[in-house]
């Protein structure tokens, strides 16, 4: 288990956002934190403390820019998603991102585009490929949701669906979406799940909140997933001491 940073970019600017509040139209988007800061400042504290693995998350237009600095900030340390597709994933490999996320790209009209996965491996290579299967509980189940987090796809989270996958990619990220942002705890039940499942490295997302929810996550999991933490870090407005999220991953480190 290791901690993976992350840099979530919206209209240009770092910010926290309750994801699944962007693209509805009854409520405003919910914003935890906007930072003073540009990208570039949080990828080079990243390299400063030489975590590898992160993400740069855009969300929605306006923030190839800010995420440009960030991957240049941190060549080489650096993970990108947010609007990738087959046309657009090289570019980013060669500004500096390690890998490619990718969500939407590939539940176009709800299912699995099994080409345009094609396209992207044929592109990038299965070496450069995330996966994120981000996820809202539904029908006793976990169920990919696309478009920012707003439209539940027919494809589900299991066993069999990630056994498959992991052959076109190099890891998962997995957005616990009923949790993200809300600093609430560990959604349990997803997180046990994906540890028996997975057999490529899987980066869990949403809901740890303090050290005794790292310690219990690596527990529950056993140390088979990652994890990244976001609103509650003190560097995004949260109570969480960032110095020592990164004391305790050097600790698990030795």
């Amino acid at each position: 288990m290791q901690f993976r940073p992350c840099i979530d970019l919206h209209q240009g600017k770092v910010k926290q956002i309750v994801g699944e509040t962007l693209n509805t139209e009854q409520k405003p988007i919910i914003e935890n934190f906007v930072s003073e800061y540009g990208s570039a400042h949080y990828a080079s504290l990243f390299q400063r403390d030489a975590l590898q693995g992160g993400h740069v998350i855009m969300l929605g237009g306006g923030n190839e820019q800010a995420a440009t600095e960030a991957l240049q900030a941190y060549p080489g340390g650096l993970q990108i998603g947010g609007g990738i597709t087959a046309d657009n994933a090289a570019r980013y490999l060669e500004l500096g991102a390690t890998h490619v996320i990718v969500t939407s790209y590939l539940f176009e009209g709800g299912e699995l585009n099994e080409r345009n996965l094609q396209r992207l491996v044929a592109e990038v290579g299965k070496d450069r490929l995330v996966i994120d299967l981000s996820c809202k509980a539904k029908d006793d189940g976990w169920y990919v949701v696309t478009k920012q987090w707003t439209v539940f796809s027919s494809f589900a989270v299991d066993e069999t669906h990630l056994r498959q996958l992991a052959e076109y990619c190099d890891e998962y990220l997995i957005h616990a979406v009923d949790v993200e942002g809300k600093r609430s705890g560990v959604q349990r039940d997803l997180a046990k799940a994906l540890s028996e499942w997975t057999t490529i490295p899987t980066t869990y997302a949403g809901g740890c909140r303090s050290l005794d929810d790292l310690e219990q996550f690596r527990e529950l999991t056993d140390g088979r997933l990652d994890i990244t933490i976001g609103s509650a870090l003190d560097i995004f407005g949260g109570a969480l001491s960032y110095d020592e999220v990164v004391a305790y991953n050097r600790q698990l480190a030795r």
